[in-house]
């Protein structure tokens, strides 16, 4: 079930998405498929994790990714996809890991939801 989002925030998001690439379900499949080097984060909240989250993620919520990226992905060059259930949240951090000087980091477009439509795999 979707949440409704007000007003300003969805706005937030959407300036959020004109400053940070998204990357869809489909290439996020195919970057695991092929065995791409990159760092899979979960945004979500712990709990939404332990119920189920893409192959190879680490979970680094939204609450707290910006204190913790520089533990767990400290080369700032690396391509990092973060995901959250619809892509609000991931598009957030996206744009905050960016003003913290990650280049290429993306949000992935549908997020948790959208991966799950379309049949692709999950760990639990």
């Amino acid at each position: 079930m979707s949440k409704e989002h007000s007003e300003k925030f969805v706005a937030l998001v959407n300036d959020a998405l004109t400053r940070i690439p998204e990357i869809s379900p489909e290439e996020v499949a195919g970057k695991l498929e092929a065995g791409s080097e990159f760092e899979l984060i979960d945004t979500r909240e712990q709990h939404e994790f332990e119920e189920g989250h893409l192959p190879q993620a680490i979970h680094l919520s939204k609450g707290v990714i910006e204190r913790d990226i520089e533990e767990h992905v400290p080369d700032y060059g690396k391509e990092i996809v973060l995901y959250c259930g619809g892509g609000y949240r991931s598009a957030l951090a996206a744009y905050n890991l960016r003003k913290m000087g990650y280049s290429d980091v993306k949000s992935m477009a549908l997020g948790w939801r959208g991966w799950n439509e379309l049949g692709y795999p999950v760990e639990e």
